[in-house]
């Protein structure tokens, strides 16, 4: 893929979901009260605003405010920066591995940016489940982190074994 291509994938993706998951919680920090969920579609949805200091389900939230600090901010700054080298740089990556780069490196960046201006805290608002069958409480920087994830391991594996099926292996 060509240079000029890459950059202006990895970038549009980097904007879109940072753009969505940013409008997205500044609506939610805007329309709902926090810690009273608003119930949609016979309760499959529940949109429920908290703040996290933690990881994904409060992983870490625990954690002091120095560890906290190394982890969720200067370790994911240095992983976003090596996810953004890898998407722009490592040669023979498919397309569907660099949207999956991609897609990683722009929700944890969002997720980063809440961090950043908000304390250390990240605002997640989304609960989907039927019944007591329920998921955590997350936000689209998290939908675009597990994209990104599922991409990477089941796009790429799809790719090498179309090429496998092309050439005949």
């Amino acid at each position: 893929m060509r240079s000029v291509t890459r950059v202006i994938m990895v970038s549009l993706t980097l904007i879109g979901c940072v753009g969505c998951d940013q409008a997205s919680k500044s609506m939610a920090r805007s329309y709902l009260v926090p810690g009273v969920p608003e119930s949609l579609l016979h309760d499959v949805i529940r949109l429920q605003l908290m703040e996290n200091t933690g990881a994904f389900l409060s992983v870490g939230a625990t954690l002091s405010d120095h560890v906290r600090f190394g982890v969720f901010i200067v370790a994911v700054a240095v992983i976003l920066v090596g996810l953004l080298m890898a998407a722009l740089f490592t040669r023979r990556l498919g397309t569907v591995r660099i949207v999956a780069l991609a897609f990683l490196a722009a929700g944890g960046a969002s997720n980063l940016l809440d961090r950043l201006t908000d304390g250390g805290r990240v605002t997640d608002f989304f609960n989907v489940g039927i019944g007591p069958i329920r998921t955590g409480i997350f936000n689209v920087a998290d939908l675009a982190i597990v994209t990104g994830a599922l991409l990477f391991v089941f796009g790429g594996s799809r790719a090498r074994a179309d090429r496998s099926i092309i050439r005949g292996d």
